[in-house]
């Protein structure tokens, strides 16, 4: 399965993890986050994440169970 692209904007240099769970539609809403992390193991670069905050800049890649994204 080929990642999935996240794109941000030309203005701006990041996203949270947070704002990725809820543009993927892993989430609905900012305050799942923390309860979807706790219960979910994701990777950012192939290390293990659980901070909400975390900034993902263009070219991190992130694994949320089967799904895969890419951030560009």
């Amino acid at each position: 399965m080929a990642a999935r692209e996240i794109k941000i904007r030309d203005d701006e240099d990041f996203i949270t993890l947070n704002v990725l769970l809820k543009l993927t539609g892993l989430i609905d809403t900012g305050g799942q986050a923390k309860i979807y992390l706790r219960s979910n193991v994701i990777y950012v670069n192939g290390e293990e994440e659980n901070r909400r905050g975390r900034k993902l800049y263009r070219g991190d890649t992130i694994k949320a169970g089967k799904a895969e994204f890419v951030i560009r």
